[in-house]
């Protein structure tokens, strides 16, 4: 997904907002959630949602010009979110974002791929 997202924008920091979305919530709701989470809404930073039940996601990302906003539904299975109780948000790097949205364990890959967790 970043991958295909990076071809049409540049993403530079990729970030888990662990308290659940509502995905009925529309652009403008997500972009004062961004900027209530994270301080502000910054260039080039894509901004990762789910719902209560981690079957969907919403991913706003400002290029600077602009907000895009994109949504994924699982059909079956749930994605591998964080737990809300120890922080609001988490910086992710693009192999992480592969592997969150695949539903893989993303956390076990650090930024210099060590293993951190057994």
């Amino acid at each position: 997904m970043a991958a295909r997202l990076a071809a049409v924008i540049r993403i530079e920091a990729i970030w888990l907002a662990t308290e659940p979305l509502d995905m009925r919530a529309g652009t403008e709701t997500i972009l004062a959630r961004v900027v209530k989470v994270f301080g502000a809404a910054r260039p080039h930073h894509a901004y990762l949602f789910a719902n209560k039940n981690s079957t969907r996601m919403k991913v706003l990302v400002y290029d600077g010009l602009g907000i895009w906003l994109a949504s994924r539904r699982l059909n079956k299975g749930r994605f591998i979110w964080t737990n809300g109780d120890l922080m609001i948000a988490t910086a992710l790097n693009p192999e992480q974002l592969q592997a969150l949205v695949m539903g893989l364990p993303w956390r076990t890959l650090a930024h210099d791929h060590a293993i951190t967790v057994v």
